[in-house]
């Protein structure tokens, strides 16, 4: 019993860690990303903060799993506000990234863009790690949900690294608004998949 409880309070932990992670990769990426304009890095911030409120979600899932409730009625809530925020996230960066393409602007420099990526790169991938062997062993599924959730992240991460390097090297500004459309695209992805947990009777995510 007592090793369980230590695994639900790690599990609490990475919960903590991963939005507070994401509030700030958040901030930093827009800040920079408006300073740079560069719509990749913004988008790739603005993701980053709907991913804090996601994960508001998990942290109350294991907040109530220590107390042995089973009231899900938060999640369900969450995830399709979730769900919203993502789609017009997607929106967004579509519009944007078609009228920058139509006038051929080009970001002042991408070089945030691609320390911030090896930066998320690195912290996903222990986030990952340590939520699935916590998951494994406590045999929930809502935690290795959560872990392959992250597993999203390192994709957009992937995405913002390559867009950055592209344009870093070639100097071509299609290649940070093609990175933001993609960005768009997986965004538009979790907010359908959000939605779609949102309205079945089990949530796992």
């Amino acid at each position: 019993m007592k090793e369980i409880n230590n695994l639900i309070n790690l599990a609490f932990v990475l919960a903590i860690f991963t939005i507070a992670y994401n509030f700030i990769e958040g901030i930093v990426s827009i800040y920079f990303g408006y300073q740079d304009e560069t719509l990749a890095l913004f988008g790739f911030g603005l993701d980053s903060f709907v991913e804090v409120f996601s994960g508001f979600g998990i942290l109350n899932m294991i907040i109530l799993t220590k107390n042995n409730h089973n009231e899900n009625n938060f999640e369900k809530t969450a995830l399709r506000i979730t769900a919203i925020s993502f789609y017009l996230l997607s929106l967004g960066l579509i519009v944007t990234s078609i009228i920058n393409i139509m006038n051929g602007h080009n970001p002042m420099t991408t070089e945030w863009g691609i320390i911030i990526s090896l930066i998320s790169l690195g912290i996903m991938w222990w986030l990952i790690y340590k939520k699935k062997e916590v998951g494994t062993a406590l045999k929930s599924d809502a935690m290795i949900a959560d872990a392959n959730c992250n597993k999203v992240c390192m994709q957009l991460s992937v995405i913002l690294l390559v867009s950055s390097l592209l344009y870093h090297f070639f100097n071509i500004g299609y290649f940070d608004s093609i990175g933001a459309l993609i960005i768009a695209f997986l965004s538009f992805k979790e907010g359908n998949e959000a939605y779609q947990k949102s309205i079945n009777k089990k949530i796992c995510c």
